[in-house]
């Protein structure tokens, strides 16, 4: 439902049609976008510097003040509902959606973000405006700005929409400016996820290509060993020169894309492996992954890979910081994930101290045998991955 919000605030508020916002929007000349995740809500703004008022009027009145008019909602029902079926059509999407059921069973983590189509059916007006009271509120809203603009500006701005308690306004960080971005920090209270480690191949005679996923249990976004996890990521599979891209892609020629991430959420993480390979190969580009990670587990990474890696991270940082609505993005979710600003130094400092005892150590408290997950999907008739092959 906060993705099908995410839609309908745009059809409509008490002040503007959507024609009006979609006209506005044209007018300023930026760009007017939202998202949904797993754990948040964001509203996002770019404009030019002296057209901040204009756009955090026309934000906040979505943000705030939507319609939600019964024939708009049945409209926007039918868009979500084709936006799922487009997503069945993509084999990532799909086998990502397969994947998450498997890895989170029984949680939300595990559900599709978009929802069904039977529960998008289900969010007329009340139930809608009902979750919208609840959860879309100014206690649980994170706002920040980065450009051309001063701090004491955005918190007027704020201000006068009635968004500030008595202690935010005590708290507010100075680190705003030209783009906006709105973000839903939501209080409904989950059980701890509990990651299983399944083995699922679903069938598909209709594709071309394998894709595949290994993973496994990971640090969470609040850890302190997320540095040398965002590392660790890198070095098997987070560029051109990472191990996995080139044994699987440059000495072997398996795949075009192959790589690996770390996923973080507020209280769990995953690490990640994908790749897109012909079915006759996919073994061998499981077989060299398991591979990497047991040697990673086995003998660690090298000092020239480590420092690699975090030359690679120092200026994705650094170019980041040219990019308004990046960096706003990094502000709030700063906030959101540790109730403060962390500083560009300490940031940097934290990647600089990281050895390769501290990457090894990750390896080890994470990548074991029973905790590894393997999904695929594809033109797959006898394939088998047991226990054994994910063996580390």
């Amino acid at each position: 439902i906060s993705h099908f919000i995410e839609h309908t605030v745009f059809k409509g508020t008490k002040r503007r049609t959507a024609l009006d916002i979609a006209i506005e929007q044209d007018r300023l000349g930026g760009s007017l976008e939202a998202f949904t995740t797993h754990e948040e809500t964001g509203f996002a703004i770019k404009v030019i510097d002296d057209q901040v008022d204009a756009a955090f009027d026309l934000i906040a009145d979505i943000l705030t003040e939507p319609r939600f008019d019964e024939k708009e909602l049945e409209s926007e029902q039918r868009v979500i509902i084709e936006e799922l079926k487009m997503n069945d059509d993509s084999p990532e999407d799909r086998l990502g959606e397969i994947f998450s059921r498997a890895f989170y069973p029984d949680h939300p983590l595990g559900l599709n973000i978009a929802g069904t189509p039977k529960t998008v059916r289900s969010f007329g007006r009340d139930i809608t405006r009902k979750y919208h009271r609840k959860v879309f509120r100014p206690a649980n809203l994170v706002i920040v700005a980065a450009g051309n603009v001063k701090h004491e500006k955005i918190v007027n701005l704020v201000s006068a929409r009635q968004f500030l308690t008595q202690s935010s306004r005590r708290s507010q960080s100075k680190s705003f400016a030209a783009s906006s971005a709105f973000k839903k920090r939501s209080h409904l209270k989950t059980r701890l996820p509990q990651p299983a480690a399944p083995i699922v191949v679903k069938k598909n005679p209709n594709l071309e290509q394998a894709h595949m996923l290994i993973a496994t249990p990971f640090v969470s976004g609040r850890d302190k060993r997320r540095y040398e996890a965002d590392l660790l990521g890198d070095i098997l599979g987070g560029g051109m020169s990472s191990r996995l891209w080139q044994k699987v892609r440059e000495e072997r020629g398996l795949a075009y894309s192959v790589g690996s991430s770390a996923i973080m959420f507020n209280d769990c993480g995953m690490f990640m492996v994908s790749a897109a390979t012909s079915p006759e190969h996919t073994l061998e580009v499981v077989d060299i992954t398991i591979e990497e990670m047991r040697s990673v587990v086995e003998n660690g990474v090298t000092v020239d890979e480590l420092e690699l890696a975090k030359q690679q991270t120092r200026a994705s940082v650094l170019l980041s910081l040219e990019d308004s609505a990046a960096r706003a993005a990094s502000l709030a979710q700063s906030e959101m994930l540790h109730g403060r600003q962390i500083t560009l130094e300490e940031s940097l400092a934290n990647v600089a101290a990281v050895t390769v005892g501290d990457v090894q150590n990750v390896a080890r408290d994470f990548f074991r045998t029973e905790n590894i997950a393997f999904a695929a999907l594809g033109n797959l008739p006898g394939i088998k991955v047991n226990r054994k092959r994910l063996a580390i």
